[in-house]
């Protein structure tokens, strides 16, 4: 071959991913199986454990998403100042210390104990999976950004919770079952994501996410405060950080709220529910790249807008809904709520573009942008306990609570449509330029 032959492209970059990360996806694959196997039997878990009602376990459950919420920040801003590498490594760290910790308070039933290690233990899987977003996206060429974050999601929804609860059906019963089952398949959910740790940290062989992203001129204070900054300097950065932080906390919401609905009320047992997770969330992961490359081809805006925000708020009504009105118990009825569900979850994919558009919001801020992105990512879990919990608190049934989150979609459906960048190949009649427009100015 001459040196002025392009080189022909590899199997996994004809697929949108860049063959050094490759063990970067397959290690949060495993890494995020450990993670989502209590997600589904978290709250009950704890209800029974600690003998506290289940208002107080919410509350609990809000302090962790807090938690994540933070840690999906740092992520970002962390990546920035000393590379995604090094925030990978610490993220397993913080999982893996206070994941042991929380289940010896767990034993022990000391309430503050337990609540401390399980709200702590909330920082690690953010660092390390944004950690890994935020590499993604330094070593992806523009072109191909909206399908490499879509095999991210792929990666980060196929164990959180699909493969996590799929672990979680087969280990639990192999442990005993019910609480006993459940206590052993959260110790045993260390195995994976130490495993996919180590696959992503010794495996990766992309340089670019070894060292520091940011200005080697900029003072640490600047680097760590720069994507709060930029938030609120910059208003398409903002409603940015609002649409992804409305993206996916519908299905955190879900994740309270179903369980009992589809287990208990409806009488479909929590294996049932299991599988429904597993079903839903791997609709999920069969279109995540997908849609990833949709909005590669058909610009990143448009996908969020029709597919993302909208088509996701019917979905979202379909799942609640059909359980309610198919007769309870029934093997067809649970097979026709699941169905509602996956179509939930195969839109929900549509947001993915969010991930290559809010670095493309401020082209020579990426860094700090990111870190407001992961921060919203993470940020959705706790909206989606807060909303659950402000429901309870006003008492709203499950369907009013279900109508708040399609209200979240109906403001992100109008700030999504704003958010037009400079995306190659792709021409919008709405777009206006860094240079014209204030809102994208960096300097602004």
């Amino acid at each position: 071959m001459s040196a002025t032959t392009p080189a022909t492209p590899s199997r996994l970059e004809r697929l949108g991913i860049p063959p050094t990360l490759t063990f970067g996806y397959l290690g949060l694959l495993l890494f995020m199986t450990g993670v989502g196997v209590d997600s589904n039997f978290i709250t009950p878990h704890l209800v029974e454990a600690l003998g506290s009602p289940e208002a107080t376990v919410a509350t609990i459950i809000t302090s962790y998403s807090l938690a994540v919420l933070v840690g999906s920040y740092l992520s970002g801003a962390l990546a920035d100042l000393v590379g995604p590498k090094r925030v990978m490594a610490l993220g397993l760290l913080i999982w893996v210390v206070f994941q042991v910790l929380f289940l010896l308070a767990l034993a022990s039933g000391d309430f503050w104990l337990t609540a401390i290690t399980y709200t702590l233990r909330g920082f690690g899987y953010p660092i390390f999976a944004f950690g890994f977003l935020v590499w993604v996206n330094v070593a992806t060429t523009p072109e191909r950004n909206g399908t490499a974050v879509g095999w991210f999601y792929v990666a980060f929804t196929g164990g959180l919770p699909t493969l996590g609860s799929l672990f979680a059906i087969g280990a639990i019963p192999t442990f005993g079952g019910e609480f006993a089952g459940e206590t052993g398949a959260m110790w045993v959910a260390l195995v994976p994501v130490v495993l996919g740790g180590l696959v992503a940290l010794l495996g990766i062989r992309d340089t670019r996410g070894t060292t520091r992203i940011a200005p080697a001129g900029d003072s640490v204070a600047k680097v760590m405060t720069a994507g709060i900054v930029l938030t609120f300097t910059n208003t398409k950065v903002l409603m940015g950080f609002l649409v992804r932080l409305i993206n996916t906390a519908p299905q955190y919401g879900m994740f309270i709220l179903l369980p009992a609905v589809i287990a208990d009320e409806r009488g479909w047992g929590q294996s049932k529910w299991l599988t429904m997770t597993v079903l839903v969330y791997a609709t999920n992961i069969l279109v995540n790249a997908v849609f990833g490359a949709v909005g590669d081809k058909i610009g990143w805006q448009r996908t969020v807008k029709w597919y993302g925000v909208f088509a996701s708020a019917l979905g979202l009504l379909a799942w609640w809904y059909v359980p309610q009105l198919v007769p309870a118990g029934s093997e067809w009825g649970f097979w026709l709520s699941t169905a509602a569900g996956c179509v939930f979850g195969c839109f929900l994919a549509g947001f993915v573009p969010m991930g290559a558009i809010m670095p493309a919001l401020v082209p020579d801020r990426k860094g700090a942008a990111m870190a407001m992105y992961t921060t919203a990512a993470g940020g959705a879990a706790f909206l989606g306990a807060a909303v659950v919990a402000l429901g309870l608190a006003l008492g709203f049934t499950g369907a009013g609570i279900v109508w708040m989150f399609v209200a979240l979609y109906g403001a992100a459906f109008i700030m999504v449509s704003r958010l037009t960048v400079d995306q190659p190949g792709i021409t919008s009649p709405a777009r206006t330029t860094p240079a014209t427009d204030p809102a994208v100015d960096p300097a602004r």
